[in-house]
């Protein structure tokens, strides 16, 4: 294999810039670069794009436009949802699961330990799911406001949370409920009019847009107070000059999506498929992590091998080999603490995990590489 060609597995991180959304960057970043609180023309046409963007955006995830707020991404929304439900809305209590992104864990651990909330976490099942039962106990013993914190889609092992069992929950206890979607927006269609949610978060780079954009979606009902403060931009919520050819490559990404949702999740599941079969077939002792055939990321797929000398240097290996995956054990030496998912929901210190995520732009031919590299490290 080339130096230059490089296999990218890799896309759960971040994802490659679409071509056609940085055409709809472009004239942004050179002639129309008003700004977009300025009263003249130039100022205006600017203006007008990010509201053509926001209305884009609000109407594919069936949202009203005055619920979508642009932010730097998925950490900024869910840090903003969270210290909004806390500090606006009354929540002294939040309910969250071990396996959340560290946006969210570390956000929730700051409160927690500023003495601001009680801090309770959810038990999952052995497939690595929320034990909704359990969530229904935890807010039935809870006598504060909850602000009940899980996400859609864990970024890992790729479970999917069923995002209106647990928003009923949440209504019937009166809690406000905010999920982390950064996984699934652009991945799976919405329906926030008929979802029962406070918030959700989304970043533009999980689905082939720019890095640095993202949304919060809060609820008409829900009244927040501004989290940056100085201008007037987004409503009075967060102050500051738009990052204009960001919002406008966010909503060109997620209008994309949309439209080849049919196509390109048919095809990225059935590569997901495929490697769990060759890896069946070709790699003793190789196991899956989470819900991998149920429910589940069709982009994600998490592999648990025999911890071997040569295998504790997967990833090294396979970065030499110009394959980027990424990481996720139990417990690795160094500075490297390992995966707090890959922990709770498989605690084996005899196994080194890796994740492999998919995109539109992988190929079968691709996998067929990586899985004989695996069989000579492993």
């Amino acid at each position: 294999m080339s130096h230059t060609s490089r296999i990218y597995f890799d896309n759960a991180a971040t994802t490659s810039l679409d071509p056609q959304v940085l055409e709809a960057m472009m004239p942004y970043l050179t002639e129309k670069f008003g700004n977009p609180s300025s009263i003249y023309s130039y100022g205006r046409e600017t203006r007008l794009a990010i509201e053509t963007a926001r209305k884009s955006v609000a109407k594919i995830l069936n949202a009203h436009p005055a619920e979508i707020f642009f932010t730097s991404g998925g950490t900024e929304s869910s840090n903003t949802a969270i210290n909004a439900a806390v500090h606006d809305l009354g929540c002294r209590h939040i309910i969250t699961s071990p396996i959340e992104h560290h946006a969210t864990l570390h956000t929730v651990e700051n409160l927690y330990h500023r003495g601001e909330v009680a801090l309770s976490y959810v038990k999952l099942l052995p497939n690595g799911h929320v034990d909704l039962e359990d969530l229904e106990q935890l807010l039935a013993g809870c006598d504060d406001k909850c602000l009940v914190t899980l996400m859609h889609a864990n970024n890992e092992i790729g479970n999917i949370l069923d995002i209106h069992a647990v928003g009923e929950i949440c209504k019937k206890y009166g809690a406000v409920f905010h999920s982390d979607t950064v996984q699934t927006v652009g991945h799976f269609p919405f329906d926030l009019r008929n979802t029962p949610v406070h918030f959700i978060t989304a970043a533009g780079h999980k689905f082939h847009g720019p890095k640095g954009v993202g949304i919060l979606y809060v609820n008409e009902n829900v009244k927040i107070k501004p989290h940056i403060h100085g201008g007037s931009q987004e409503r009075n919520m967060r102050a500051g000059t738009e990052n204009l050819y960001g919002i406008v490559g966010f909503a060109k990404a997620l209008e994309l999506a949309t439209e080849q949702y049919e196509a390109d999740s048919a095809y990225i599941k059935g590569l997901k498929l495929y490697m769990m079969e060759q890896v069946k077939k070709q790699i003793k002792g190789a196991a899956f992590n989470g819900d991998t055939l149920g429910k589940s990321l069709y982009t994600v797929l998490s592999i648990s091998f025999p911890k071997t000398e040569k295998s504790e240097m997967i990833l090294f290996n396979l970065d030499i080999n110009n394959i980027c995956a990424s990481g996720g054990s139990a417990c690795t030496s160094g500075a490297d603490q390992g995966s707090h998912v890959i922990r709770a929901v498989n605690n084996n210190p005899n196994q080194i995990t890796v994740r492999f995520s998919f995109s539109k732009h992988n190929t079968k031919e691709e996998i067929d590489l990586v899985i004989g590299k695996l069989k000579e490290i492993i």
